[in-house]
């Protein structure tokens, strides 16, 4: 079975990042659960990629955005397998970061 979505470098860094921090933070338990429920939601992405949505204040890229608990994916929605290209918490600068990144 082909994968339905793939994680860019940077995302599963910032995937990584995101458990490293909760399990400091909350424990295992917490960093384990948010980890596969944001893994789950990507995996409804693929299978659903309009759900996301554009955010062209953001950026002008061919990017969607979804939300999940304080995080936000960030995918290209007619790649096949979807492709992730940034988990980040919104509070971060996301304009500016992704501007590094696409």
């Amino acid at each position: 079975m082909r994968p339905r979505y793939t994680l860019a470098p940077q995302a599963a860094r910032d995937l990584a990042q995101i458990w490293r921090y909760l399990k400091k933070e909350t424990g295992r338990e917490t960093a384990d659960r948010i980890e596969a429920v944001i893994r789950s939601k990507v995996a409804l992405l693929a299978q659903a990629p309009g759900i996301g949505h554009w955010r062209r204040d953001i950026t002008a890229a061919d990017v969607r955005f979804f939300a999940v608990y304080s995080y936000l994916i960030v995918y290209r929605p007619d790649t096949k397998p979807l492709q992730v290209v940034s988990i980040l918490h919104a509070r971060r600068d996301v304009e500016r970061v992704l501007a590094k990144r696409l």
